[in-house]
């Protein structure tokens, strides 16, 4: 089961790389596609992998339940990346120590909701780095704080 939202142009949007996003239940990833989308932020649970134009947007059950792995490994082949997603504001870190290791193509490391006033950017930092992400980026979907950076360095990675 797929949805498709409609695409509304960005500068940068037609040539951004296809990526896959994986974290947990609640960290952003839903929020991140309709702020990189241009569509309003309403909140809206994903129940099964969602398929955009250039982003495929994963439930966090496939991140919190093991068995689901191959799911997102097998998503990752149509993908020229993929992003790690850590929640600021919570102390779980689900990714396991080289949870990047399994994937083929670059991944990516996204520390999301830097606006909250309860948080700990470094614990997520940490916890993206033990996963083997390669390069890490904080971001703000709400107020849309580093992500036209990310959006750059997604157009530009080879």
């Amino acid at each position: 089961m797929c949805c498709h939202l409609p695409r509304q142009e960005s500068p940068n949007h037609s040539a951004m790389k296809k990526i896959l996003l994986i974290g947990a239940v609640g960290s952003g990833k839903t929020t991140f596609v309709q702020a990189m989308m241009k569509a309003s932020l309403k909140y809206k649970k994903t129940q099964a992998m969602e398929y955009y134009d250039t982003i495929i947007d994963t439930p966090g059950e496939y991140l919190e339940s093991r068995r689901y792995n191959n799911a997102l490994i097998v998503a990752s082949c149509d993908c020229h990346m993929v992003l790690l997603f850590q929640d600021a504001s919570s102390k779980n870190c689900l990714f396991s120590p080289n949870f990047a290791s399994v994937f083929t193509k670059p991944v990516v490391g996204i520390v999301t909701k830097i606006d909250e006033e309860i948080k700990d950017i470094d614990y997520a930092r940490d916890c993206l780095t033990l996963a083997g992400a390669e390069k890490i980026f904080e971001i703000s979907a709400i107020m849309g704080l580093g992500l036209e950076e990310l959006e750059d360095y997604m157009v530009l990675k080879p």
